[in-house]
This record gives C-alpha cells, sequence and structure tokens, in this order.
C-alpha cells in the first residue's frame, strides 16, 4: 500500500511540475526554452510513479533510524542549497552541498572537501563553457 501512496504523490508532482514548467518564459533565446528540462524531468517521473502504481513492492523495507536521518538530512541540504544558490552564487553553494553530502555519505573532510571543490568548478566550466548556460554569481560578494 506504502508504494501505491508514494506512486500517487509521485504522479501529482510530475503532473504540476510539467504544468507549470510550461509557463516558464525567458529573455534570452533559447530554441528549447527553460521549459524543455522540467518537462523531461517530469515525463520520467510521471512513467516510474505509474509503475508504482501498477507494480508496487509486497514487502517494502523502508529506512528507519541512522539510514532514515542520512535521507532526511540529504533533503535538508538540498532545500538549503536552493536558498542559497542566489546570495553565495553556483561554485560556492556547489562545494559546501557536495562537500557535505560526501560527508554524510562517509567522506573524510578533506576528501569531502576536495570533492566537492573539484565538481563545483567542473560542473561550472561545463556549464558555463560547454553549455553556455548562465549561472548564478552570487549577491553576497557584489555578484
Amino acid at each position: 500500500m506504502s508504494d501505491r501512496l508514494v506512486g500517487a504523490l509521485f504522479a501529482a508532482v510530475a503532473v504540476w511540475y510539467g504544468y507549470t514548467a510550461q509557463s516558464y518564459v525567458m529573455a534570452f533565446t533559447d530554441p528549447l526554452g527553460p521549459s524543455a528540462f522540467p518537462i523531461v524531468l517530469a515525463v520520467p517521473l510521471g512513467i516510474l510513479s505509474l509503475y508504482l502504481l501498477a507494480r508496487p513492492d509486497p514487502d517494502p523495507d523502508w529506512a528507519a533510524g541512522r539510514r532514515l536521518a542520512k535521507q532526511c538530512g540529504a533533503v535538508a541540504l538540498l532545500i538549503c542549497y536552493s536558498q542559497a544558490l542566489s546570495p553565495l552564487g553556483f561554485v560556492i553553494s556547489t562545494i559546501i552541498l557536495a562537500t557535505l553530502l560526501s560527508m554524510l555519505l562517509g567522506a573524510r573532510l578533506w576528501a569531502a572537501a576536495a570533492n566537492g571543490l573539484v565538481l563545483a568548478v567542473g560542473f561550472f566550466f561545463l556549464f558555463d563553457s560547454a553549455f553556455q548556460l548562465p549561472l548564478p554569481s552570487g549577491t553576497l560578494f557584489g555578484g
């Protein structure tokens, strides 16, 4: 029953996400427009939610204790990341997120920090140079 409830919730989120994305408008000229990426995410989410509704696991193993705390911590970090993007900018926010997520998964501080730095800088150059997509530079430091 729990898989069906999660499937129904995800199906509703997919429909809402896809519907909301169609109203996105940007000033710059992009052939696909800003709604393409959210719609690309909404379609597989909808398909997977329908799978959960049609073929639920008869005996699901739900997280508890430490596993549940780590999952809630990861969700909290992602929410904080979305709020930190505008004031801190992409690079600093991503360094912090990737470092904390790595530590949450068991990495030591220096390895996690190196991972965060490499991912943030790598993703910045990938999106900025290769894809030519502008990323937030942050308002906290005058960007």
